[in-house]
């Protein structure tokens, strides 16, 4: 499996931009499928299953490589720039 310098990064998470939902779906009155949080600055987005895909979007926006489920019981992180999971 390929490495990921991103991923070996063992920093605690950011804290979140809300928990109420996907910061981007709020402000739209938009519907999401599965929330992930961004680990550069914390902003809180739908996932690539979600129509409108702003977890995606913010990380190409802003050059955020790596995200990790925001959802309950779930640990896993993904790097889109080595499109790698950790």
């Amino acid at each position: 499996m390929p490495t990921c310098p991103d991923l070996d990064v063992d920093t605690p998470d950011p804290t979140p931009s809300t928990t109420d939902g996907c910061e981007d779906c709020l402000a739209e009155g938009t519907r999401w499928v599965h929330l992930r949080l961004c680990l550069t600055c914390g902003k809180v987005g739908c996932c690539d299953s979600s129509p409108r895909k702003h977890a995606s979007a913010h990380a190409a926006a802003d050059h955020h490589p790596v995200i990790r489920s925001a959802e309950p019981g779930e640990d896993w992180r993904w790097c889109f720039v080595h499109q790698t999971a950790g």
